[in-house]
């Protein structure tokens, strides 16, 4: 990459947020040396609220990452980018239909699932509704994943290679079991989770790991 990827890429992160947790991975994956800074989503009302950060992030959400004397926004266009410009360690198939397949996993989490039970929702939903809401948009989404691993699983979601699907589907189950979904009714991804929890990118990139997790939380 030149002189261009010598300063070390900084990622606005939550410790809890799992689209910041799929860019963690996705970097670990890849080997990018990287910093964090955290903006909690709690604190004040919410850090990503401020106007210093609406500066960085426009839509007021985590995560954004400072890279190559850029800043992007939202955590699939980050990660292709990753793809795209640091292609060593790759994190999408050769063969076309196989890359349909990785962008139909993390869009259904990204844009079927995540959103759903994103925070600014659940408060919006309220306390009462929020964990019956959750429960039934995971599960929804759930669902239609089951049956495309059902076709393309190997060993992790597409295939036996790490892919950017594995990048949010590990997160995703967390939020899952968050949200007390029972997760019997769906093998696969049970699966592919338990062979990716002790991966050292993961468990590096695990919200317990990381340093805006509460010392209550933190393993």
């Amino acid at each position: 990459m030149g002189d261009i990827a010598d300063d070390k890429p900084v990622l606005y992160s939550y410790w809890r947020s799992s689209c910041s947790w799929r860019v963690r991975i996705a970097l670990n994956l890849k080997e990018i040396p990287y910093d964090i800074k955290a903006v909690s989503l709690i604190k004040g009302g919410g850090e990503q609220h401020c106007n210093e950060y609406r500066e960085v992030n426009p839509m007021e959400q985590v995560p954004s990452l400072v890279i190559d004397g850029h800043t992007l926004i939202e955590s699939l266009s980050i990660m292709h980018y990753l793809e795209e410009t640091r292609p060593q360690r790759p994190l999408m198939p050769q063969d076309c239909f196989k890359r349909a397949k990785v962008r139909e996993i993390c869009e259904i989490i990204a844009s079927s699932i995540q959103p759903l039970q994103n925070l600014i929702v659940l408060i919006y939903v309220g306390e009462d509704k929020k964990k019956e809401w959750a429960q039934h948009w995971i599960m929804r989404g759930f669902r239609a994943i089951e049956k495309l691993l059902s076709t393309c699983a190997g060993k992790y979601c597409v295939g036996d290679e790490i892919t950017l699907a594995d990048c949010c589907l590990v997160p995703q189950v967390f939020n899952a079991r968050r949200f007390h979904v029972d997760l019997r009714p769906f093998p696969i991804i049970l699966r592919i989770d338990r062979e990716l929890e002790n991966h050292p990118a993961f468990r590096a990139a695990h919200p317990s790991s990381q340093p805006d997790c509460p010392p209550e939380v933190a393993k």
